[in-house]
């Protein structure tokens, strides 16, 4: 609920709403037909008016994987995403004897899919629709608690009658602030099934070295199916399940993307923070952040050297290790991109010229004045304690401990009536809770865990006495962590299962060391989540009030102002460009010769031997851009994206598929917080080499023909 609200106390306080650059960005499907003459101006061939309309292509084959993006290319359920989106899947079908991380996995019929990691999910969007009034209903006059839990229950009721349609997953999140609440629903598709991935040296090309980084040779794509039961309902794995058909699939285009050439994105970006304050820009840049990309870059080197040598332990942390190295360095990017643009004296600028306009009229000061200086006291309030949280969360990294308040607090929640329930422990996440149980049988190696808690106990240990978590402190003392591992039953994946059905009372009753160690600091981690609940509400109230003062504003001075990205559904566009950078001209496009010229054959460059003979040999095929003269692997563009949009489909004018965007560049990640078109691309894997190493690396001629390419 935290989240839901504030993605954390203050994650959509606004700052001011500026206007929409050319390019800039990630737009409601609804907002398409008031940006539609600037989007034909761009190059769009599409009626843009209808183009948000989820009932029509191509809208209608954008999927999301619930963390990525994707979309599906054929009638048979086929969905295309990024390689990374499907790292975890890879991780959790391989062993040593078969490392599909590292050498690809081909299935050669339906029947040699394997299933994907459990929790794994295709959603397909059926409506976004606004529920402002239903969410505000009765909250209009409550503040602080009382205003976080009717927000909360009107949240739960909406969802539960949107849920009673079968095999639905509803979510309502929060735009402008509060000051509006749309509805998502999305039919949930649970037999995801690994279809294809090519090798780790082609999905992965470049590793950690270039990642951010242009020029890049990277194909970031892989396949899943989408699998439900003969009757067309969703149904969990089963051999008698049938590929899905989606109401529409996205045609390859013929014509590979030319420097110039209209492209656009739908998918489901995560989070940005264009709508936060000044305060909060300096607080995270100047505090937060560095602290956060110090602790990641020295938790990731953790790791390797835990793994180094043992080829079971590095499979079993290699999607936690890639997560950790890809923040990492997003982080060190926005740090060193805020400073390139001056980030927080942007933000302090603007923001003085929107409260100057609010103190301009004595009517604007009255209805809008007393919300905005309360914002900016719970802002304060907020980040008082942030660093504190952080170093609190360092304790997460124990996977058991972690597992064990997980399902002690699943127990608590199942002894309240469904209504009462926490989102996240419903009935509705009982299967999801199941899985995330069972995940951790296949990234946890015992030594390790204990290893990586340790560091997180230490580095909390940093805290001083009256900021630390006084329960944990009493129960640690004196005791080992070695003990911990050595008598509980955490680490067997049916044991873990067994506490899935147990009462509190059997929590209570527990000698298991982990158990009984979130049994003795739930109470403490209830009462603080209970004042983030307060705070919540309040910093909602407030926080209504101004984004109705900004948008306001933009109106006044005939400005698009489009929401923060918050995980659903949106769409950006933008044109195919490389940009100059001092000493340097970065062209749009890299080819083979250049994933060429990288190649080491070993490490992070380390493409398939027949990928590099087919290149030596300029064996290009029909895939040959002719105005390159050979084959495009990737490409850059303008489009507006964030985490979240990784596997999002990329689109040329006419509506087809021509690419996946999968990454930024390192100086434009900073976008999260400020659109700068000087800086800000998108970078994506050419569809063109896509099909190019289907064909000619890996025989996907069956996929091939699927998708009407052969």
């Amino acid at each position: 609920m935290k989240k839901f609200l504030l993605a954390g106390a203050s994650a959509l306080i606004a700052a001011l709403p500026h206007a929409a650059m050319a390019d800039e960005g990630m737009w409601l499907p609804s907002q398409t037909a008031a940006i539609a003459e600037q989007m034909k101006a761009a190059g769009l061939e599409l009626d843009a008016k209808t183009l948000g309309d989820l009932q029509r292509p191509p809208l209608t084959a954008i999927a999301s994987l619930g963390g990525c993006s994707a979309a599906f290319l054929s009638p048979e359920g086929l969905v295309a995403t990024n390689h990374h989106c499907v790292a975890g899947s890879l991780q959790y079908n391989s062993s040593p004897q078969n490392d599909y991380l590292t050498n690809g996995f081909l299935a050669k019929t339906l029947a040699d899919e394997l299933p994907a990691a459990p929790g794994s999910r295709v959603y397909v969007i059926e409506d976004l629709r606004d529920v402002t009034a239903a969410m505000l209903k009765g909250a209009e006059k409550l503040d602080g608690r009382a205003r976080y839990d009717r927000l909360q229950a009107n949240r739960t009721a909406l969802i539960e009658a949107c849920e009673r349609q079968a095999n639905r997953r509803c979510d309502v999140r929060a735009y402008f602030g509060g000051a509006q609440y749309w509805l998502q629903q999305q039919l949930e598709i649970k037999d995801v099934r690994l279809v294809y991935a090519p090798a780790g040296g082609v999905g992965n090309f470049g590793g950690e070295k270039d990642n951010w980084m242009w020029p890049r040779h990277t194909g970031d794509f892989s396949f899943y199916r989408a699998y439900v039961a003969p009757d067309g309902s969703s149904a969990t794995f089963s051999k008698d399940n049938v590929p899905f058909k989606p109401k529409a699939w996205l045609p390859i285009a013929k014509q590979g993307v030319k420097e110039g050439d209209f492209v656009m994105v739908a998918g489901f970006p995560g989070v940005t923070e264009r709508l936060r304050t000044a305060e909060e820009a300096r607080f995270y840049y100047e505090e937060l952040y560095p602290y956060q990309q110090k602790m990641l870059a020295t938790y990731g080197d953790r790791i390797d050297e835990l793994t180094e040598g043992n080829q079971a332990a590095t499979i079993a942390y290699a999607a936690t290790l890639q997560g950790v190295e890809n923040y990492e360095k997003k982080i060190a990017g926005q740090l060193a991109g805020a400073d390139a643009i001056s980030l927080v004296a942007k933000k302090q600028a603007e923001e003085a010229a929107f409260r100057a306009w609010i103190k301009a009229d004595a009517g604007r000061e009255a209805k809008y004045g007393a919300a905005l200086a309360e914002l900016d006291r719970l802002v304060l309030e907020s980040d008082s304690t942030a660093l504190a949280d952080a170093k609190k969360g360092m304790l997460a990294r124990g996977q058991l401990y972690g597992a064990a308040r997980t399902l002690y607090r699943w127990a608590l929640e199942q002894a309240k009536p469904e209504k009462d329930r926490e989102p996240g422990y419903q009935e509705r996440d009982r299967t999801f809770m199941t899985q995330r149980m069972q995940i951790i049988e296949r990234r946890y190696v015992p030594a390790i865990d204990q290893a990586l808690w340790a560091d997180g106990i230490a580095e909390y240990r940093t805290l001083p006495a009256e900021q630390r978590i006084k329960s944990f402190d009493a129960f640690m003392e004196g005791r080992d962590l070695a003990s911990f591992y050595a008598a509980t039953e955490l680490g067997n994946t049916a044991k873990r299962m067994e506490w899935m059905g147990k009462s509190p009372e059997d929590f209570r009753a527990s000698s298991d060391p982990f158990i009984r160690l979130a049994v003795a600091t739930s109470d403490e981690a209830l009462a603080g989540e209970a004042a983030d609940k307060a705070l919540s509400g309040k910093v909602q109230k407030a926080r209504s009030a101004v984004m109705e003062a900004r948008l306001a504003y933009a109106a006044s001075q005939g400005r698009a102002m489009y929401p923060d990205a918050n995980g659903s559904l949106r769409f950006t566009y933008g044109k195919v460009t490389g940009k100059k950078v001092d000493g340097q001209v970065w062209t749009p496009f890299t080819t083979a010769e250049g994933l060429l010229a990288k190649h080491t054959g070993r490490g992070e460059f380390n493409a398939p031997a027949k990928m590099i003979d087919l290149i030596k040999a300029k064996d290009y095929g029909r895939y040959a851009a002719a105005e390159l003269g050979t084959l495009p692997v990737d490409f850059m563009s303008t489009v507006d994206i964030t985490n979240g949009n990784s596997g999002s489909s990329t689109l040329n004018a006419k509506g087809e598929f021509v690419g996946l965007a999968f990454d930024g560049t390192i100086e434009g990640v900073v976008s999260d917080w400020m659109y700068d078109p000087a800086i800000n691309r998108t970078i994506h894997v050419d569809s063109r080499f896509m099909l190019w190493t289907m064909e000619k690396v890996d025989g996907a001629q069956r996929l091939l023909k699927e998708m009407g390419v052969q």
